[in-house]
């Protein structure tokens, strides 16, 4: 966690405090996770008030995302099955300054998916949960600005995600071989067209253990991957008295997994502009501060791939709009709650995408 201090004189100390508390939420990449295997790669990060301090602390950020509206090359299809994902991702963080400007931070997701997919035996209601795949993160912020009107800075991460999540959903994707001649309604129609190199239809390329057409796959459901797989992003933030604009960027860098799945590349980013709407030094003898923030994120996502065979159903596009809300309190608690809509959802094959992503973290440093 990440600080910005301000050398101030008289009257003006009580402010700039109140200021540099602020500045701990206006940094924070949440945990920007949209559709399918981005909810596997979402970090939550955020940053503390002072740039002065080492030590602990330790943090938990949420994503609720409901998928319910099926798309087929971007554009929305029927869903007469009711097929759906209700996902929820809870980051447990703990981290250390090792020095004001170092720190190095652990991330453990615990995912709970609740779903409604169509199966060849018909309808399936299921539920899986468990622990995802965890990350070990490097922070630094090498550049940083502070007077009594503006703040500035920048802090830089990486590193590397473990695969300690269950992947016994990918199997689906790996699905034993039909012989003779696939028939999509007994065989998975990726293992055929492993197999025997069969072009299908872009709607019989959705669910490949299934073998029917389905917005909900094997690598929706899954809690890892399966890979180590390599993390970079940086987060950026500037304010004039009480106007503000954030950013951040996050890269996940893919390598393959379990059953040969390799999830593609991945670019999430997001930003906007802000204004704090309270700050003061008395609630509880501590400075504390209300902002509040135009958020727009998006992500870019290419096709995955199985034992080197490129997947038609698994590219997105997308972006989201929706306001955040922060609160910060003294220099030990921060927190911020936020809804994302969609505004761009360019997705390939069929798939199923979310309809809404409600998100929130809290952060307490010792």
């Amino acid at each position: 966690m990440f600080a910005t201090t301000t050398c101030v004189r008289g009257g003006d100390r009580a402010v700039a405090r109140a200021l540099g508390v602020a500045v701990a939420l206006a940094t924070v990449l949440g945990a920007i996770a949209p559709a399918h295997g981005c909810d596997l790669c979402a970090i939550y990060t955020t940053t503390e008030s002072r740039e002065d301090q080492t030590g602990p602390y330790v943090g938990v950020g949420e994503q609720f995302s409901y998928f319910h509206t099926l798309q087929e090359g971007g554009v929305e299809v029927p869903n007469p099955n009711g097929e759906r994902i209700s996902s929820s991702i809870t980051q447990f963080v703990m981290g250390y300054n090792v020095e004001p400007r170092i720190a190095l931070q652990i991330n453990l997701p615990l995912i709970n998916r609740d779903f409604r997919r169509l199966t060849r035996d018909g309808i399936q209601n299921g539920d899986v949960f468990g622990v995802g795949d965890m990350s070990l993160l490097g922070l630094v912020k090498p550049w940083s600005y502070v007077d009594l009107d503006r703040v500035a800075h920048v802090v830089g991460f990486a590193g590397i995600k473990f695969p300690t999540g269950s992947t016994s959903f990918l199997a689906e994707e790996a699905a034993p071989p039909c012989i003779p001649f696939p028939d999509p309604n007994q065989c998975s129609p990726q293992s055929a067209r492993l197999q025997l190199g069969v072009p299908l239809p872009p709607r019989l390329q959705a669910h490949h253990m299934i073998g029917v057409p389905s917005g909900v796959h094997g690598h929706d459901l899954t809690l890892g991957s399966g890979s180590y797989d390599g993390i970079v992003g940086a987060q950026l933030f500037g304010s004039w008295k009480r106007a503000f604009a954030a950013a951040s960027v996050q890269y996940l860098i893919r390598s393959t997994g379990a059953y040969g799945y390799e999830f593609a590349n991945d670019l999430l980013w997001a930003g906007g502009p802000g204004v704090y709407v309270l700050t003061g030094d008395s609630l509880f003898d501590a400075p504390y501060t209300l902002r509040v923030q135009a958020l727009l994120t998006g992500e870019s996502k290419g096709n995955d791939s199985l034992n080197g065979k490129t997947e038609g159903d698994t590219a997105i596009t997308a972006l989201y709009l929706g306001p955040m809300f922060a609160f910060a309190w003294s220099t030990h608690l921060n927190s911020e709650i936020g809804i994302d809509f969609p505004m761009l959802q360019n997705n390939s094959g069929l798939q199923i995408v979310p309809e809404y992503r409600a998100r929130g973290g809290v952060t307490w440093r010792f």
